[in-house]
């Protein structure tokens, strides 16, 4: 086996690549820009078929450095955090609540189905504790921490079979989410909610639009104004700001014994700083503004957009896709069925708790996302569609606080349970 390492910068090039031949199929494909597959992972498909073929058939095996991939996450999750305006949470307290009851429901089926089919099939019910929400909500991270509790308990390969199911949820995750959503809008909403965009907005470029929260926003434009690169600096400046002051609060976060995600820090001390900054005003031009004009919203969801569909890029190449080459027939038909439980779960209880609106709509591309994949992936799904129809803010406030806050803790009490029973 011949292991070719790329650095950060070989890594983040060939993930730009695949963006922009992401960006390339999606103008070109018709059923990729309708059913709202966002260019990152498209284009990075593409890349990890390639890795594929020289692993299988030439025997090399590329190794991707994450560095650089950590950073654009972190910057993103920080951007996440500047949009954490309160006032906005409090008016979506609850549907907020309700994905909470719902994360809940989700996680234990994702326990119990693949049980019942261990059951079933007379295999080790402890694949099917791997294969549940152990890979699918936990995703890469969850499977690998909790592999050596599993390989105690007496299953073999489990770090094996999580990193695999959890690759295998991470791809289903990104093609499930938009193409759902986008059926529910269509089906089961009236005209009038769906405001789909002006068609001459390149489709391609969903989830690198501008500010999300403005129409104005969405328009394209080409801007050489000295002001308009002194707003893009500032808003540059407050992001690597708070990454840095954020991995001082994750620290000591950290001392009280509970493991928070890496951007935990990032985005809390972002969303603190919107909201202290929304409260004070200072005097300019002889008039009382408002601090938080300071940050130029705009330009921070700009460059977090960016950074985003940079990290999924990255992302979406990084996958080891023959680690799905050794999955058993019981494994196989417990991943499936968690993908065809995920998209009967967000069609007909998701929706329908939720409003049966476009938010609940919205919603319900982000729980595919973060329920078989990750955040990123959820928030990936919720820009393609909002690039499509119209921009939803109440989704990505909900998500990103669920998918940081709450769903490793839920996940983890929940497994820690199933593994109790064996």
């Amino acid at each position: 086996m011949i292991t070719v390492e790329l650095d950060m910068l070989q890594t983040a090039g060939i993930g730009a690549l695949a963006l922009m031949v992401g960006m390339y199929l999606t103008r070109k494909i018709s059923i990729l820009q309708k059913c709202c597959v966002p260019s990152p992972v498209s284009g990075g498909i593409i890349f990890s078929l390639l890795a594929l073929a020289l692993y299988g058939w030439f025997d090399v095996e590329v190794s991707f450095d994450d560095t650089l991939m950590k950073i654009f996450m972190l910057a993103f999750f920080t951007c996440v955090g500047f949009q954490c305006d309160l006032r906005v949470i409090k008016q979506g307290g609850k549907p907020l609540l309700i994905m909470l009851v719902l994360l809940v429901m989700m996680i234990v089926m994702q326990n119990l189905m693949p049980l019942g089919i261990t059951k079933l099939m007379g295999v080790d019910p402890l694949l099917g504790i791997t294969a549940g929400s152990v890979s699918m909500t936990g995703g890469h991270g969850t499977a690998g921490g909790f592999a050596d509790i599993l390989i105690e308990k007496g299953l073999d390969g489990a770090d094996s079979i999580g990193m695999a199911a959890a690759t295998f949820g991470l791809i289903t995750g990104s093609m499930l989410g938009g193409p759902l959503a986008d059926l529910i809008i269509r089906k089961r909403l009236k005209d009038e909610q769906r405001q789909p965009q002006d068609e001459a907005i390149d489709p391609a470029m969903a989830g690198i639009e501008s500010d999300e929260a403005s129409p104005e926003g969405r328009e394209k434009h080409v801007s050489t104004n000295e002001q308009e690169f002194q707003q893009y600096a500032k808003a540059s400046y407050w992001i690597l700001l708070v990454m840095g002051g954020g991995t001082v609060l994750r620290w000591l976060l950290a001392k009280t014994g509970v493991a928070f995600p890496q951007y935990f820090g990032a985005l809390i001390l972002a969303a603190i700083v919107r909201n202290v900054m929304g409260v004070f005003r200072y005097r300019k031009d002889g008039q009382w503004v408002k601090a938080e004009g300071l940050l130029d919203m705009e330009r921070i969801i700009s460059v977090g957009n960016i950074c985003l569909s940079l990290f999924l890029g990255m992302a979406m190449i990084s996958l080891k896709l023959w680690e799905l080459q050794s999955l058993a027939l019981p494994l196989i038909i417990i991943l499936v069925a968690q993908v065809l439980l995920m998209g009967l779960f967000a069609y007909f209880v998701t929706f329908p708790m939720l409003g049966s609106n476009y938010d609940a709509a919205v919603l319900c591309a982000g729980l595919c996302g973060f329920g078989l994949g990750a955040t990123p992936n959820a928030m990936a799904n919720m820009s393609a569609i909002c690039y499509k129809y119209h921009y939803s803010a109440k989704p990505f406030i909900i998500v990103p606080i669920i998918g940081s806050m709450f769903t490793d803790l839920i996940n983890t009490g929940i497994i820690t349970f199933f593994l109790s029973l064996f």
